[in-house]
């Protein structure tokens, strides 16, 4: 991106129009405003044919008068808007980026809004809006059709490559192709007539042909590695690291096509260890593996699938001590994984449909919507965490990441008994173990069931649940001390300090780690804080004549005493 400063003064030189917007917004402003906001510059941008629009806060929206903003001033709170705001957009999309941006000693921040993805209308909370002049309304009925009605970007895969001959295909991928066809079809194609198919009609009858002539899904699943001349620039490349417990690289190799003999030669470079002790920490005479052998095969079939091979970038697949992680260009066209989830039959469409009808074809993977679902199931079924995707639209990458390892034995240990669980409840529960957010109606729902407790956004598996799987050292852990015994520490803290007193951050080094897990370090200084107004309250401690520093009370000789 361009020079910040550069960027906010190319807008301030230009009129206010459709795909940008200038708010005063000195202090507050209304978060619902802002979204309404987001949906008509995201649809405008789209109607354009532009990339984003903008809107600027810190500038009188008439003469254009800098006026600086505190507008969700710090880091924290510019990712927590973005999430906030993310509950209530289309597809969860949100801002590409917000800048902040110092210009003439005040502080102004841009907000990157992407133009909505091709055939969809960006919509707030339920509604889309759009520009009219300089007003905002719900955009009229004739600019949703006319981005519905967008044409579909053409199918890369299916194009032809006038240049290419069957002399480009690799034999064995050709054959290895052909057998996997006969074992798809095998119900309603006799092997024999596949069998005496010349080569011209087998590829036509797997769509790897049209007219004679090859397609560039030919070329990536079947061909030779010198025929990638006759697709370039598009990059086919699948690149794999092996990384130390410090993601630290140790080895790496790259691979390409045809990608239908590929895929073996990548997953072959895993260090798939035998695992005796299974999760939960029973012995079974049984062993398995660490990672299951479809999940790791049809993430990276999805990949190949799924890749924009107009973004000319490589496949990557980094395996790390208890992980793997799959990475590939290219927008997610579900939006979010759950709605790849909660879909229910095919994809309505595919970005490389021609790629897709082969790889099929050649039983690399199923077309019925069920390649995501049936990864978490088997994580799910192997009581380890549920899959990592990475989800970013706006900068068209798609990553997963695939444990090979518990992470927090509760979470194992409910699963085990809890066969009942929803695919849904567990993926939130995930959620939970990795200390990460859940809606609001999810943490809801989970505290119905007594599943979950805290408050938001710090919940953790609850006691009942810690008690039933014979956890509660770990969850009194992580729940932290009793008010009362950090009372007591603090206590001690001041005895100890005796006429030097002590400062906030010494408290905080003593109690910092009985406080609860997963609370950051201003939260916990925030605590503390409030404890020791506490114990001042009850006459236990109270600051010095300079007011820098806490010191014991005789009162509060005699409580710890007690």
């Amino acid at each position: 991106m361009d020079n910040p400063v550069e960027v906010f003064y190319r807008l301030w030189r230009h009129a206010e129009n459709e795909i940008v917007e200038f708010k005063k917004a000195e202090t507050g402003f209304d978060i619902d405003e802002l979204g309404k906001y987001f949906s008509a510059l995201s649809n405008e941008a789209n109607l354009r044919e532009r990339d984003f629009g903008w809107i600027v806060f810190g500038v009188r929206e008439k003469g254009h008068e800098i006026t600086g903003t505190s507008f969700k001033d710090g880091e924290m709170a510019l990712n927590k808007l973005k999430q906030d705001m993310s509950q209530h957009t289309t597809d969860n999309l949100i801002f590409r980026e917000i800048i902040p941006v110092e210009v003439e000693g005040k502080r102004v921040l841009l907000f990157q809004v992407p133009a909505s993805p091709r055939n969809m209308v960006m919509c707030w909370k339920g509604i889309p809006y759009g520009r009219d002049g300089d007003s905002l309304k719900p955009l009229n009925q004739a600019k949703q059709d006319a981005i519905r009605r967008q044409s579909p970007i053409p199918d890369w895969t299916a194009q032809l490559v006038d240049c290419a001959t069957l002399e480009d295909l690799d034999e064995l991928a050709l054959a290895t192709a052909r057998v996997m066809f006969k074992k798809v079809h095998a119900s309603h194609i006799p092997g024999e007539e596949i069998d005496s198919w010349t080569p011209e009609e087998f590829l036509s009858h797997s769509l790897m042909m049209r007219d004679g002539r090859l397609t560039r899904a030919a070329i990536l699943l079947l061909g030779k590695p010198l025929a990638l001349q006759k697709i370039h620039p598009a990059v086919a490349r699948i690149t794999w690291t092996l990384q130390d417990e410090n993601e630290i690289v140790v080895d790496y190799e790259h691979f390409t096509i045809p990608f239908i003999l590929t895929v073996d030669k990548v997953l072959g470079k895993i260090r798939n260890m035998t695992m005796r002790e299974l999760p939960g920490g029973t012995l079974f005479p049984d062993t398995m593996k660490q990672y299951d052998d479809y999940t790791i095969r049809e993430a990276l079939h999805n990949c190949i699938a799924h890749q924009d091979y107009t973004l000319q970038q490589r496949i990557v697949f980094v395996e790390g001590p208890d992980w793997l992680y799959y990475g590939n260009g290219g927008s997610f066209i579900p939006g979010t994984i759950e709605k790849a989830l909660e879909h229910k039959g095919p994809q309505l469409h595919y970005r490389n449909e021609c790629l897709c009808r082969g790889m099929f074809n050649f039983n690399m993977i199923d077309t019925v919507g069920r390649g995501i679902k049936k990864i978490y199931t088997e994580q799910r079924s192997r009581f380890f965490p549920m899959p990592d995707y990475e989800i970013d639209n706006e900068k068209r990458t798609v990553g997963v990441t695939i444990y090979g390892k518990m992470i927090d034995e509760k979470y194992t240990s409910l699963l085990k008994r809890e066969a009942s669980l929803s695919l849904k409840e567990c993926i939130w529960l995930d959620a939970v173990q990795k200390h990460r957010p859940i809606t609001k109606e999810a943490a809801k729902h989970l505290r119905g069931k007594g599943l979950i407790e805290g408050r938001h956004p710090h919940y953790m598996i609850s006691l009942t649940v810690a008690k039933l799987t014979r956890q509660v050292g770990h969850y009194t852990k992580e729940q932290g001390l009793a008010k009362d015994a950090l009372k007591k520490l603090a206590l001690q803290l001041a005895h100890n300090a005796g006429k030097m007193g002590f400062k906030r951050m010494d408290a905080f080094d003593a109690l910092q780690h009985s406080l609860p897990l997963g609370s950051s370090r201003d939260e916990k200084l925030r605590y503390i804080g409030r404890l020791l107004v506490e114990l001042a309250h009850d006459g236990l401690i109270s600051k010095s004549v300079t007011g820098k520093v806490w010191m014991i009370t005789d009162k509060g000789e005699l409580d710890l005493k007690s």
